[in-house]
């Protein structure tokens, strides 16, 4: 899957920061626009990552598709 992500140096540290547009609040940095890059992968993977799900008894659950 691929995601656009934006990358903008910071002019007083010389790190990158970086930003996935589609995935609000996803962010990371670098030293390096690599690092930024690799870290920002890790980013929208931990972001992407469904969290477990306590269901009450006798709740039902379902998937549905979007779009």
């Amino acid at each position: 899957m691929k995601w656009r992500v934006v990358l903008e140096p910071d002019p007083e540290t010389g790190e990158w920061a970086v930003w996935c547009p589609e995935l609000p609040g996803c962010t990371s940095a670098g030293d390096t626009e690599e690092e930024a890059l690799e870290n920002i992968r890790e980013a929208i993977q931990l972001y992407l990552e469904t969290d477990p799900i306590k269901l009450a008894p006798g709740a039902i659950f379902r998937e549905i598709m979007v779009g």
